[in-house]
């Protein structure tokens, strides 16, 4: 009789064991989810912006036509981008036809010299800081998510549960890591 209970006594901690370990897994499922929404919450802040961007460097530059409709298309690919590599690599892209209004910005003086435009600047050099700790935050939350699917005893749980491996959210191209500078 003693030992039935040693049993259930076993039985019943590996499945408390078991309840914690999927509680934890979904505790971080929902870090990741909710890291992803500050992701979200400022690129679409810096999409936002982009638009007036857009329309001052047309005031200034309007026969750059080409780049701001590159910078316009990129922004409707970003935002329509479905999964997190997806949109990482849209959001590149913008970057990158971002940093290229201002390089082109260096060309027209008087575009550089405009208050709005250089409020527009430091505006999304705010913005791009604030998206750089939202990504080091989701990326934090990501690891802590793969790290307890993917270990033991934990990655038992996770596998019978459904439990995934969350992706990264990573730049492909080194240069769109860069905040877009241009000296005033």
């Amino acid at each position: 009789m003693a030992w039935l209970l040693g049993v259930a006594g076993i039985l019943l901690a590996i499945a408390l064991y078991g309840v914690m370990i999927f509680n934890a897994l979904v505790s971080l499922r929902q870090k990741v989810a909710e890291a992803w929404s500050g992701i979200d919450v400022q690129l679409k802040r810096r999409s936002n912006l982009i638009p007036n961007l857009v329309e001052t460097v047309k005031g200034y530059a309007g026969h750059e036509r080409d780049l701001l409709d590159q910078v316009t298309r990129t922004r409707a690919q970003a935002e329509s981008s479905g999964n997190v590599a997806e949109r990482a690599k849209a959001e590149g892209q913008l970057g990158a036809a971002l940093a290229r209004i201002f390089a082109v910005a260096e060309a027209y003086p008087d575009l550089k010299a405009s208050k709005n435009f250089q409020d527009l600047h430091s505006s999304l050099e705010e913005i791009e800081r604030d998206i750089q700790h939202a990504r080091r935050y989701y990326n934090g939350a990501v690891r802590m998510l793969n790290v307890k699917v993917q270990s033991f005893p934990s990655n038992l749980v996770a596998s019978r549960f459904g439990f995934q491996d969350a992706k990264f959210f990573e730049l492909d191209d080194p240069a769109a890591r860069e905040l877009p500078k241009v000296a005033f």
